[in-house]
């Protein structure tokens, strides 16, 4: 599958630019199984000329024939290559940062690819009920992994403690998988889908 690279996209997220755009497609709970039950989920990336992919996914539960039956949950984040910060990126909070990329061209950002020929990156997504991740992983070509570093819970959040995230561009499809440790519990299948780019 083919896409195009916008044109005022801060070249350190050229790696990450597959995953640009709206993607949409159902899903399974747990393990996948006959008895797990359906989803639905819409997917959105987008960019905004800083160093970071903004993501919002939000899910419904549905039947077997993909009619709604109620919200599920959203998420929502930031994906960004691990690298350190420096007077040209933004923040902490609104302070403001230099008008050029800290990253000025495909060069610079070479520096940043890892022995196995792809990219380490960070994901800080948030989720309802007082529960943030903090991922780090890799991107090569169109797959990512990701692992939990720190999960931080509110005193009140249910019991969550663990996650790895995987995800890969087959045949223009957007597959994933999350697994997660919760209740207890060490890592277990949580959810997967597959989800189609909206034109």
């Amino acid at each position: 599958m083919s896409f195009e690279i916008p044109t005022d996209l801060t070249p350190e997220l050229v790696p990450l630019s597959w995953l640009l755009g709206t993607w949409e497609g159902s899903g399974r709970l747990g393990e996948g199984t006959a008895d797990s039950e359906h989803f639905f989920q819409r997917a959105v990336f987008t960019q905004h000329g800083l160093p970071y992919v903004q993501y919002t996914a939000e899910s419904w539960l549905t039947d077997e024939e993909g009619n709604t039956l109620r919200p599920l949950s959203v998420e929502t984040g930031f994906w960004a290559l691990d690298r350190k910060l420096n007077d040209a990126d933004v923040g902490p909070g609104l302070s403001p940062a230099d008008i050029v990329p800290a990253l000025k061209s495909a060069d610079e950002v070479e520096q940043f690819r890892n022995d196995a020929g792809g990219f380490d990156i960070t994901a800080t997504i948030v989720h309802p009920g007082g529960i943030a991740e903090l991922y780090y992983g890799s991107i090569k070509g169109p797959q990512i992994q990701l692992s939990t570093d720190l999960v931080m819970r509110g005193q009140h959040s249910k019991d969550y403690s663990a996650a790895t995230r995987l995800l890969g561009l087959v045949n223009g499809d957007l597959y994933w998988r999350w697994d997660i440790a919760a209740d207890g519990s060490s890592l277990e299948p949580h959810a997967s889908a597959i989800l189609r780019k909206s034109p």
